[in-house]
């Protein structure tokens, strides 16, 4: 079975295997940290969340390395679609994801190679919005396999520091958009 690495809301083993994602598949191996430095990001729109998803972005320099869930899951609930109607994982993860192989560091602190998603850089969006339903569905997930509560802490504050940067992107466009009624025009 492949071994995939979940960082986001899908660290939350309850979740990942709700009935109408993976519904069980995924066995959970543990934690795992990233070998290279990564940021975690909420760049990119869920519909499904009605929110800004989670993303990893290499960050070389920073010290930072991503914390995160491993699971054993079956290959053919992995990717593709299923002729049964049952979801695979690139299915759930959607069209802006992209399958990554990255190092991370196991329970057994092994290097190991995981599968992971990423969002593709042309459908990264900065200045989105997150709901504290996803991000809670992050905390429970990155609690419940015993990650360090700085690195839980971290992860509130970027999704806090995302939702500031929303603001402020809005603030910009409703004073442009005010702007139109005196016949100037904002582009």
């Amino acid at each position: 079975m492949p071994l995939v690495f979940q960082y986001g809301s899908n660290c939350n083993a309850a979740r990942l295997n709700e009935p109408e994602r993976l519904g069980g598949a995924a066995v959970q191996r543990g934690r795992a940290q990233t070998v290279d430095e990564y940021e975690l990001a909420f760049d990119a729109w869920s519909q499904t969340n009605g929110c800004a998803a989670s993303d990893l972005i290499r960050a070389p320099g920073t010290g930072r390395h991503a914390w995160g869930a491993l699971y054993d899951i079956p290959a053919d609930r992995l990717r593709g679609r299923r002729l049964d109607g049952l979801k695979t994982l690139s299915g759930i993860e959607g069209s802006r994801y992209e399958e990554k192989a990255i190092l991370v560091r196991n329970l057994q602190d092994e290097e190991v190679e995981a599968i992971t998603f990423v969002v593709r850089p042309l459908d990264r969006a900065p200045g989105l919005w997150t709901s504290s339903v996803y991000v809670g569905h992050i905390v429970n997930g990155l609690r419940a396999h015993d990650i360090p509560e700085e690195y839980v802490f971290h992860m509130i504050d970027t999704a806090v520091e995302a939702n500031r940067n929303a603001l402020v992107a809005a603030e910009e466009q409703i004073r442009l958009i005010t702007d139109l009624r005196a016949g100037s025009s904002a582009l």
